[in-house]
């Protein structure tokens, strides 16, 4: 697997797209078989999810139920859906080799809902694999380089 630096930023600004779209099915479908989607608690992000309590902790299965619920009415706390615009900073590539690859990148991610303006800023470490001819993902894990979530309180999109 050779890319790019703009094959991979071409993936995640379609990433962003999606999630900003509220296209979550289409998003889920990014992720590998294997794929998880991580957000460690603040302040741990090395944290082991045997001994911490994760914001979320998503394997392919739970990551397609979450898509899947927030997409309905009964997500209360989503719905109407929050407006978002997420912004992809100083895309790196850690290490490529023929099996995968891992990438990381700066995001900030500005979310407006019932005239609050709410911003989240991190750092999202990916791990990229080909399955079936397309480029996945294995792994996003969301580093949030925030004090604390006040004044948001939550975390109720996908970052």
């Amino acid at each position: 697997m050779k890319l790019t630096r703009e094959e991979i930023e071409d993936f995640l600004f379609h990433e962003a797209e999606l999630l900003d779209e509220w296209k979550l099915e289409e998003w889920t479908s990014l992720f590998s078989s294997e794929g998880v989607y991580l957000i460690p608690p603040i302040g741990s992000p090395g944290a082991n999810a045997n001994k911490s309590l994760f914001y979320v902790h998503d394997d392919r299965a739970r990551l397609v139920q979450r898509a899947k619920r927030l997409l309905k009415r009964e997500a209360h706390v989503e719905y109407p859906h929050s407006t978002t615009l997420r912004n992809i900073h100083n895309v790196r590539i850690k290490e490529q080799n023929a099996n995968q690859l891992k990438v990381i990148c700066n995001f900030s991610t500005y979310r407006t809902k019932r005239e609050i303006l709410d911003c989240f800023v991190g750092v999202s470490e990916y791990t990229l694999v080909f399955e079936e001819g397309e480029l996945k993902i294995k792994e996003k894990k969301v580093i949030l380089k925030l004090d604390s979530l006040r004044p948001h309180g939550k975390v109720s999109i996908i970052l």
